[in-house]
Parts: C-alpha cells; sequence; structure tokens
C-alpha cells in the first residue's frame, strides 16, 4: 500500500505555503485605518469694499476778454440787431459780453436795449467796458457804482427791445419737439380710436385714450414718435424724440377716456401719445457763458433734414443737465482732421488736428441730450463734429 503522507523536503515546502497563505489571509480580514481628514483651511474672509466715488468734475479755465483789432467807440443799435451781433462788433468772443457790460443799477431792466440806443467802448485801467450812453448809461470810473450782469438766464417780456439770439431761429424748438425716455414713453396714455373711428384725426375731432388717469392734468400734448438718439461713442440710448401734432383736453376720465383735440399743426393718428403739455413761459434771454465745468460732446443730429450745417440750424449734442450743460452756455465746434498720405512715406498716414469751424450756444436741455442754435460757422459743419468749451 502506497505512503501519500509528505515526508522530508516536500513536508517542509508545504508547511511554509500553509504559512503564508494564513499570513496573506490574515492581511486580507484586518481592516484598514483611513488617514487622518487633513485639517480645513480657515477662510480668510473678504471685505467688500465701497464703491469708489467717482472724481468731481474738472473746472474749466477762465478766458481773458479780447477786444477786436478795430472796434469802434460808439454804435447805435438798428432794427433787426441782436446782442450777439453788437457784442461781435467790439469783442473777439462775443458770447463773453456780459462779463464786460455795465449799466446804471438805477435802470429798469438793464440788459433790454431798444433801437436807437448807443453803445459806447470805454476802458478802465486796461479793461474794456461796454456801456449805454443817455438814457442813464455811465462810464464805470472809480468811485461810481455800477452793476455787472450775471450769466444767467433772465425772462422779461421783450417789448420793442432787441434779441439776445434770433429768436425766430429758435422759437418753434421751445415747444417742440422734445426728448423722453424709454420708460416715460412706457408710461403715457395713447390714443386707441376716434369718434366715428376716422384713420386720421384734427382739431375738433374726438378721441378716446387709455392710462389717462391723472385728475389734475386737463390738457395733454398729443406727440408722434420720432428718432432715437444714441450715443455715438459708447451706444447708450439718449432718449427718444417726440413731436407735438396737436394738444388735447380731456372732457372725460375712464379708461379709455375722452378728450377733444385743439391745434392740430399735422395728422392724428392711433397710437400716438400724450404727455403733460409743456406750453409755457419761454425763455428767449439767454446770457450766454461758457460751461464752469470741462465738457465734451458731439453734434448727433441736425433739423431740417440737411447735410451741411450753418449759421441757425438746430442741431442735437449728446451732452445735457447730467453734464452740467444749461440753456446758454456757449461750446465750441471742431473739425476732426484728416488722415493724408507722407509725401516721403506713401505707405504711413499723417492726422491732422482737429480745427475750430464754429461756436453754438445751447437753449434747451434734457438729461442726456440738448438742443444747440449754430451761431458762427467758419465752414460747413457736420453731424459727427465735436464740442468743447470755448
Amino acid at each position: 500500500m502506497p505512503n501519500n503522507k509528505p515526508s522530508g523536503p516536500a513536508l517542509t515546502r508545504f508547511l511554509l505555503i500553509l504559512s503564508l497563505d494564513a499570513v496573506l489571509v490574515a492581511c486580507g480580514s484586518t481592516p484598514k485605518t483611513p488617514p487622518p481628514a487633513p485639517e480645513p483651511t480657515p477662510v480668510k474672509q473678504v471685505e467688500s469694499s465701497p464703491e469708489p466715488t467717482p472724481p468731481p468734475p474738472l473746472p474749466a479755465p477762465k478766458l481773458a476778454v479780447k477786444v477786436n483789432d478795430t472796434v469802434p467807440d460808439r454804435y447805435v443799435v438798428k432794427k433787426g440787431d441782436t446782442l450777439w451781433d453788437i457784442a461781435a462788433r467790439f469783442l473777439k468772443n462775443p458770447w463773453q459780453w456780459p462779463e464786460i457790460w455795465h449799466v446804471n443799477p438805477e435802470i429798469r431792466n438793464p440788459h433790454l436795449i431798444s433801437p436807437g440806443y448807443v453803445i459806447r467802448l470805454h476802458w478802465v485801467e486796461g479793461r474794456p467796458y461796454l456801456t449805454l450812453e443817455g438814457v442813464g448809461g455811465i462810464a464805470p470810473p472809480k468811485g461810481i457804482k455800477t452793476v455787472k450782469l450775471e450769466p444767467r438766464v433772465r425772462v422779461e417780456p421783450l417789448g420793442k427791445a432787441i434779441e439776445v439770439i434770433p429768436r425766430s431761429q429758435i422759437e418753434p424748438f421751445l415747444y417742440s419737439p422734445r426728448v423722453v425716455s424709454k420708460d416715460e414713453l412706457k408710461r403715457a396714455p395713447y390714443i386707441v380710436s376716434s369718434l366715428g373711428g376716422h384713420l386720421i384725426s384734427a382739431t375738433g375731432n374726438t378721441v378716446y385714450a387709455k392710462n389717462v388717469s391723472s385728475k389734475t392734468i386737463p390738457v395733454y400734448d398729443v406727440v408722434k414718435p420720432g428718432v432715437t438718439y444714441t450715443d455715438p461713442d459708447t451706444g447708450e440710448t439718449l432718449g427718444h424724440e417726440v413731436v407735438t401734432v396737436a394738444q388735447g383736453r380731456v372732457t372725460r376720465l375712464g379708461d379709455p377716456a375722452t378728450l377733444v383735440l385743439s391745434n392740430a399743426k399735422g395728422e392724428v393718428l392711433d397710437g400716438y401719445y400724450l404727455l403733460p403739455s409743456e406750453r409755457k413761459e419761454m425763455q428767449f434771454n439767454f446770457f450766454p457763458s461758457p460751461p464752469n465745468r470741462i465738457v465734451r460732446g458731439r453734434i448727433i443730429a441736425v433739423f431740417n433734414g440737411v447735410s451741411q450745417i450753418g449759421q441757425y440750424n438746430v442741431v442735437v449734442l449728446n451732452v445735457g443737465k447730467r453734464n452740467g450743460i444749461k440753456p446758454g452756455h456757449v461750446l465750441a465746434v471742431s473739425q476732426k482732421g484728416a488722415k493724408v498720405r507722407d509725401p516721403y512715406s506713401p505707405r504711413k498716414e499723417v492726422q491732422l488736428p482737429s480745427e475750430r469751424a464754429g461756436i453754438l450756444m445751447v437753449f434747451r436741455t434734457y438729461d442726456k441730450v440738448s438742443y444747440g442754435l449754430i451761431m458762427k460757422a467758419r465752414r460747413a459743419l457736420h453731424v459727427g463734429d465735436f464740442v468743447a468749451n470755448p
């Protein structure tokens, strides 16, 4: 009978294998201890810093008054003259006339001048003064009290007095058009229909409008939407122009409300908006002055559809009340120089400098835009030209 039990070297190998198996089993059955979790890194609290305060606008430099090389000693005011025209006979910058205009403080409305008045130029201690001759005007030597007119807007009945600037050129723009925001249009009442279902309504017609809720506004301006003004440099929407085409008097509240049209200057269509009327006493006696802070802007539109802008054209600027612009402010118009070929380096271009091309005076302002009247143009001006302190 054979003997199957291991013996000798075979037994030794057998026991060694059993030992190794036992060790491996023991290792496999022993649970592993997880490594300790890392301590969380403390998060440093960052304190939010307040928004930096924008720097204040830079003040505009003060310009010295310069008299023309040849000036009259006296000038008799004629019918059709404006204060701007008269000042141009004496000063290189006509808008500076309020700075040298001195009159007797006892004269009523000393800033109003009528045809036949005589304006005289005086020099006192090297400084020029303009005064009235006769009618209480005096030269301002030492020891005689005079009043210097402040460069601000004054509103007085004009009567026969000459105008600061041509009233006829800006009067239509003091009533219409105007600039409103998108939110103002969104909240504004609007016409939905007319009595009799007319496609076009006019003076005397009855119309119906939604969103008329105010009990304190008896008359509205009926306006049609116009162009949207956009800043050419930033792309910001500056406002929406609307044009007044009629007035509407509320005769019955409700939704819709009933209104009767008057003073129609054009057709009135369904969808036209109603805005509170702006018809009020308007300002025509502007006292020209430069802005008291640095202003930079551009001409973004011109009325009457002209391509070349000249004297007494009305333009729209991309600066307004938020830029410190007020009625009466005077701005210089400049044109960017052209790029020309260098005659000795044909592949290179030379940028020519900007040149002053005109002067305008602001007569109406809104938050982001303003209307200006071109007072002088040395050459044809264009949309896109720059405006700045004179």
